[in-house]
């Protein structure tokens, strides 16, 4: 949809008088909690300590009586500008450059799986039971690809014990996008930026645990968390089937297939000293997969295994989480490279993120991103490099405002949020040049982008 930028200035404005103007990143969560976002954020989607133990509590914690089902809503109205214009439009619909959007339109069933009608259901013995099962559900209308589709979805069963005198939460998920079950924002499905447009000229290439199964899979596991100190999940992905997906909005066309159950982990140690928790991890997935479904030539093998750290600390009206994470993909292209799609028979590509992200009296916020993405050069794996090669590296700023985050809303409508948010995508590689990096003039600082945004979630 092609809007003139008055008109996008006329679109933030209304947003910011319509926005029903208290929070969490899903009001649902608040409205079950009877607690304000900051109670589990220090700006949405940021986990604190607290958020991250509701989410491995499955979404279940409830502090107040409603009789409202726990459902949500977020608008994410945009602007986008990139270095040099894509002539013949960023996307069907769209100008060659300054675009405005809906990036996202998103409803959101999220918190008990039974919202406040346990009892009713099951009779309160049951209840009890039925209360510790969980649901976070997106459903999400993509303003860019102009269709309606699933989105992160999981649900949990969680519940506490104790294992020698040391108290644990434990529990067992159904999800459809490896990482989303971790409570920390440095592993892919919840990392920084926490949104972005869909209108880039071109990005780097990234391992396939990092988006490259979102919500294309199927997998279950289990988890434990012991003593607030170590975390341990297993779980198996595998792909759905095509019908299953084009009935739920996903186009299957070309995706990587995961032919059988791929093997997913996550482990991590938590420490907490005064007011700062420390966290360092480790996750992969391995998987047999076709390539763009295509089983004519056999398997390729794509193992990921990523390392994380993060910390989080908070004195006087100062928020402070920094995230890191590294990602080492091995590619094995056993039917890839029978099929053309690759040079070599095995490649290599590395993904390393690092990132600052600071809020002001919950209210002002800056966050800093270094990116970096290098691997294997090979020529028909990566075809706008005229190197052949997926080299890339730069810098994410954004500035956020939420004027709401603090003190909450008015009386009318206290379950929602705001952020507004400026961000700026400098590259200084893409696929493998500052210069011409696909042979036809093109350079890396074509692709720098400027995005603004206004996300409401009420």
């Amino acid at each position: 949809m092609k809007i003139p930028f008055s008109r996008f200035a006329s679109l933030l404005v209304t947003g910011f008088l319509l926005a029903p103007l208290a929070c969490q990143a899903v009001p649902s969560f608040a409205r079950q909690t009877g607690l304000q976002c900051i109670a589990c954020h220090t700006e949405f989607p940021v986990l604190n300590s607290f958020g991250r133990q509701f989410k491995l509590s499955g979404y279940t914690l409830s502090l107040v009586p409603t009789d409202f089902p726990p459902i949500a809503m977020m608008l994410q109205p945009s602007f986008t500008s990139t270095g040099r214009g894509q002539p013949g439009g960023a996307a069907p619909g769209f100008n060659d450059n300054n675009n405005a959007a809906f990036t996202q339109i998103s409803f959101f069933y999220a918190g008990r799986l039974f919202g406040p009608y346990a009892d009713k259901i099951f009779g309160k013995d049951a209840a009890a039971i039925a209360n510790k099962f969980g649901v976070f559900s997106q459903t999400t209308y993509n303003g860019i690809a102009k269709n309606w589709h699933i989105d992160n979805t999981e649900f949990r069963y969680a519940d506490t014990g104790t294992i020698k005198d040391k108290p644990i939460t434990y529990g067992a998920y159904v999800n459809n996008n490896p990482t989303m079950e971790d409570p920390w924002n440095s592993t892919p499905a919840w990392g920084f930026p926490f949104s972005s447009s869909g209108l880039a000229a071109q990005r780097p290439p990234t391992p396939l645990i990092d988006g490259g199964l979102a919500q294309q899979v199927v997998g279950a596991g289990v988890y434990l968390f012991i003593d607030n100190t170590f975390y341990v999940t297993t779980a198996a992905y595998h792909t759905l089937g095509s019908k299953i997906q084009k009935d739920l909005g996903i186009d299957p066309a070309g995706e990587t297939q995961v032919t059988d159950l791929a093997p997913y982990w996550r482990a991590a140690y938590v420490k907490t000293v005064d007011n700062t928790t420390y966290e360092v991890g480790t996750f992969g997935i391995a998987t047999d997969t076709f390539p763009g479904r295509d089983s004519s030539a056999g398997r390729d093998h794509i193992t990921d295994l990523g390392l994380d750290a993060q910390f989080q600390t908070a004195f006087g009206p100062h928020d402070i989480t920094g995230m890191v994470s590294w990602i080492y993909e091995w590619e094995n292209w056993g039917a890839s490279q029978t099929l053309g799609n690759t040079a070599n028979s095995s490649d290599n590509l590395k993904e390393f993120k690092a990132t600052i992200d600071y809020l002001y009296d919950k209210t002002y916020g800056a966050a800093v991103q270094f990116f970096m993405v290098d691997g294997t050069h090979d020529a028909l794996l990566y075809p706008n490099s005229v190197i052949g090669s997926p080299a890339s590296d730069g810098l994410v700023f954004q500035l956020n405002w939420l004027p709401f985050n603090k003190n909450g809303g008015p009386a009318f409508w206290p379950r929602s949020n705001v952020k507004f948010s400026l961000q700026y995508t400098m590259y200084d590689r893409i696929n493998g040049s500052s210069k011409n990096y696909d042979g036809l003039g093109h350079n890396a600082s074509d692709n720098n982008m400027l995005y603004a945004e206004v996300w409401i979630a009420f």
